[in-house]
């Protein structure tokens, strides 16, 4: 008989406290699979990595591994970058690797975020007075990503949010990436008249972008000091965040487990990212995996762009330098791999034109892996809003 056992897959961060957080998931879903061994990995910059937590459950008898991408919503990293280590490890080891879900917009995430707006609300309210909701700005900020599907996710828990909850207006922010960022977003949120803006990271956990999110918000309060901002905390392990994670393993089990695809700009010609359909999927992160939280740029002290928190200047500054957004590494590997159907069991509901199977391998001359060019990336309240703080670099 075969051992089933659980995988959450994260993708990493520089910060420490971020990995340590994303832990306590793995904790916290033990006692909910009693019979299950449960471990988790990351995808960049942080130990374990993914092939790591592999190993431990393969180690503990189970050649049956139900995996879930511990991210808010699919974009590359949920499509691309988790499937092919998967495909990778199931090929070489000979396992049973079943693929799930991500949380996506779901009743209960919804009814966390809500908790966590309420909580800075009551908090406010007691310490600065009382602030109708309906005078009230809430202002949600996502990771933000190359993806508009998943853009458009964070747009929808802003409104699920905002019409639940009965604020006066709502506005939808990012922390990187798309438009518009966190400090446009604010700033623009500050002329709409409301006498308080409460700002929410939709985040799982903490890190260098909740700094930066926490970071913009004191800045554009000092620039508006007869407004009150309220700054309230992320999902962290709530227990309807917990209770999401568990039935995105469950469902695997039960066949329910198909991703939204109806949008993905890897199987349809959405409006912008045409050329997207159809591409190869693969993994871009060897070259970072497992570095630690002590990677560079994980201490804002050590950058000659930023004082007291990242402000994301460094790829503005790259982009000047010719780097652009790109990796260079050496490496070798050999994988099959396919996009949301892979030969290790990844059932979902429907099956996509581009499916494809291939083995490749890269050689010790080395290359490059490049990121398809987002199509908005001068947008002026995108990361090029960013710009002014490259002109005050320090050393």
């Amino acid at each position: 008989m075969s051992r089933i056992g659980v995988m959450v897959c994260g993708h990493g961060s520089r910060s420490q406290a971020a990995v340590d957080e994303f832990a306590v998931v793995a904790e916290r879903l033990r006692p909910v699979f009693p019979d299950w061994p449960v471990e988790y990995g990351y995808l960049e910059f942080a130990n374990p990595v993914l092939r790591d937590g592999l190993d431990r459950l393969r180690e503990a008898g189970c050649d049956h591994i139900l995996a879930v991408p511990g991210m808010l919503f699919a974009a590359m990293h949920a499509k691309n970058d988790i499937p092919s280590v998967l495909n990778t490890y199931a090929a070489q080891h000979g396992i049973k690797i079943q693929y799930g879900r991500e949380l996506g917009v779901d009743p209960k995430m919804v009814a966390a975020a809500g908790e966590r707006v309420r909580e800075a609300v009551d908090r406010a309210n007691a310490e600065l007075g009382e602030v109708p909701l309906s005078d009230t700005c809430l202002v949600v900020i996502g990771r933000g990503a190359s993806d508009p599907d998943a853009n458009s996710n964070v747009a929808k828990i802003t409104r699920l949010l905002w019409e639940g909850m009965g604020f006066g207006w709502a506005e939808t922010g990012y922390s990187g990436v798309t438009f518009p960022l966190v400090e446009p977003c604010l700033e623009r949120a500050a002329r709409l008249g409301f006498r308080r803006i409460v700002v929410f990271p939709y985040f799982l956990f903490t890190g260098i972008l909740i700094d930066r999110i926490y970071g913009f918000t004191d800045q554009v309060a000092r620039a508006h000091p007869y407004l009150q901002f309220v700054k309230a905390g992320y999902l962290n392990d709530h227990p309807q965040v917990i209770a999401t994670f568990a039935e995105r393993v469950t469902e695997i089990l039960e066949g329910q487990n198909a991703m939204n695809c109806a949008m993905c700009k890897y199987r349809a010609q959405v409006l912008g990212f045409e050329a997207e359909v159809g591409m190869p999927q693969e993994s871009h992160h060897h070259h970072v995996e497992g570095q630690g939280a002590s990677a560079p740029g994980s201490n804002v002290e050590d950058c000659t762009l930023c004082d007291t928190f990242c402000t994301g200047a460094c790829r503005l500054a790259m982009e000047d330098a010719g780097q652009g957004h790109h990796h260079g590494h050496h490496h070798v590997h050999s994988h099959g791999h396919g996009h949301h159907r892979h030969d290790h069991d990844h059932p979902h509901d429907h099956t996509h034109d581009h499916d494809h199977d291939h083995d490749h391998a890269h050689g010790d001359d080395g290359h490059d892996h490049h990121h398809p060019p987002y199509p908005h990336a001068k947008h002026p309240l995108g990361p090029e809003s960013v710009r002014k703080y490259l002109k005050g670099v320090k050393g």
